[in-house]
């Protein structure tokens, strides 16, 4: 009884998602109202306790949230001062003649390389792809699976931060942890995009160009992460380098980098109103600063060490490091106003940046921080006030223990296998690996000491799982349909693409059950 109420928030959120297409937010609020009713009827918690850790929650997720909305405000900016049409008519340019190395390009490598830094590659490569002569379909389902490798990752790393915060984890032995799933995924990731463009055919022509990108931006995390060093950049690094090695593939073989065949009149004359360099400007003033902040050992110490910024929210609990001066999402704000003297928007133009913005980020930043406070709610479920501390009043009484005890009776060694399609389902209803990790990590850890095997690995395949779920996650396909004018596009993506995600998801509980 105590197992299907602790899971009843979730189940909610997973049936209003697919049953009746409810938004993440909305969702995700009911998800919450229920996890604290049964917190407070059947695990006798009381609001107060209830109310404070969903508070502890949100500030826990500003790692996300916060980058959520300032990332939004980035590519607002660039979006309403001509800046993003600028890259959007370079991006088609490359590699033209050659459909697989153009393939891993967009949206392996550039777009790693756009969630590494906050933008959303469900809303800017769909467009480009059209372009480019794909069907609607292929369109929608690319860019949401091609970045899914890196997307621990995603927002300057933040979910990486936000699984070595709640596990206790150096970020450094964190990132260790994570890159050795990241050459299989990857390169399996590549496959399952040509399998979608054209079927087995399709990676029998592109297999090399697959393997050499897979390999690329799988092997850049194992570096990166053994290096110790920037590796909140690793997606930056991971997406670079794989257009390197694609374009040197291209050199090796003679082809075109460059078709500039397909720029229309409209489009060279926004060529000519803004040079490559300065509607770049914002992301390289972003990559440059994160470079100098991660990679220079006093500011990094400063920054991360002695501006840790803790916020005592829990009573005699660890407080949490907010990092508000090292985190990526100051960094976004900082880089797009330096970048204002160099792309000079006009007043219509902050005008419909600031309209479009307060219009799209709310949404978006609720729904990222309201699964934190379902996480953090469970995770205290049955605590009390106790002094100057919380503590359990009884073992039995709380979500968290009630399902670790039942999941290791019930699944016993095959418990890291399952664990990965937790992540899946984890990701499909929050629409985020970071919450997905804030989700699991509690219950993770205490399962894994039960059957005493290795929680960090569990907890890691989890997450990768949960990566992968953005290639079947309503919100970011409705999204990438949007862009291009083709809502209902999604569903028959889904249809498809839960067969790759399953697929790729079955490969990540084997590695967990291998390595755990």
């Amino acid at each position: 009884m105590e197992v299907l109420l602790t899971l009843l928030p979730i189940m909610a959120v997973l049936a209003l998602l697919v049953c009746l297409n409810w938004p993440a937010d909305t969702s995700g609020l009911v998800g919450w109202l229920l996890v604290m009713l049964v917190a407070y009827l059947f695990f006798h918690t009381s609001l107060e306790v209830g109310l404070t850790a969903s508070l502890a929650g949100i500030v826990a997720s500003f790692p996300v949230s916060l980058m959520v909305a300032t990332s939004i405000f980035q590519i607002t900016f660039l979006e309403c001062t001509g800046a993003l049409q600028r890259i959007v008519i370079f991006v088609k340019t490359l590699a033209k003649n050659d459909r697989a190395v153009q393939i891993m390009i967009i949206n392996m490598g550039i777009g790693t390389l756009l969630v590494a830094v906050g933008a959303t590659p469900v809303s800017i490569l769909p467009p480009i792809m059209v372009a480019l002569g794909y069907s609607t379909f292929v369109a929608v389902a690319l860019p949401a699976l091609g970045f899914d490798s890196l997307c621990t990752y995603a927002l300057l790393g933040a979910p990486l931060v936000i699984y070595a915060d709640m596990t206790g984890t150096p970020l450094t032995d964190s990132a260790l942890i994570f890159s050795r799933f990241m050459p299989v995924i990857s390169t399996l990731i590549g496959l399952g995009m040509l399998w979608i463009v054209g079927g087995f055919r399709q990676i029998r022509e592109g297999f090399i160009p697959c393997l050499l990108a897979g390999l690329t931006m799988g092997l850049s995390a194992v570096v990166v992460a053994h290096i110790g060093k920037g590796i909140v950049l690793t997606g930056v690094i991971a997406g670079m380098a794989t257009v390197a090695v694609m374009l040197v593939y291209m050199k090796l073989r003679r082809q075109p980098i460059l078709d500039r065949s397909c720029i229309t009149d409209r489009e060279r004359a926004v060529e000519n109103s803004m040079p490559l360099l300065v509607a770049l400007s914002p992301w390289l003033i972003l990559i440059i600063s994160c470079l100098f902040i991660n990679f220079y050992p006093p500011v990094f110490d400063y920054l991360f060490k002695q501006l840790a910024m803790p916020v005592q929210i829990i009573p005699g609990a660890k407080p949490i490091m907010t990092r508000m001066l090292w985190n990526a999402y100051t960094w976004v704000i900082i880089a797009t106003l330096v970048a204002v003297p160099f792309i000079k928007p006009t007043r219509t133009q902050w005008k419909e940046t600031l309209t479009k913005w307060l219009a799209r980020a709310p949404r978006p930043v609720f729904s990222a921080a309201i699964f934190f406070a379902i996480a953090y709610v469970m995770n205290l479920s049955g605590f009390v006030p106790a002094g100057e501390e919380w503590k359990l009043a009884n073992p039995d009484y709380n979500m968290i223990s009630v399902l670790a005890t039942s999941s290791a009776h019930f699944f016993r060694g095959l418990y890291p296998a399952v664990a990965a399609f937790l992540g899946l389902l984890g990701g499909f209803v929050s629409g985020s690996e970071a919450s997905t990790i804030a989700l699991f990590t509690k219950y993770h850890l205490l399962t894994s000491a039960i059957l005493k095997v290795d929680p960090l690995v569990v907890t890691a395949g989890t997450a990768v799982a949960g990566g992968l779920a953005s290639v079947i996650s309503p919100a970011k396909l409705q999204n990438a349909a949007a862009t291009i004018d083709a809502l209902g596009a999604e569903s028959d993506v889904i249809k498809v693409a839960v067969v790759i995600s399953a697929a790729l998801t079955l490969v990540a509980a084997i590695l967990t059950y291998m390595w755990a």
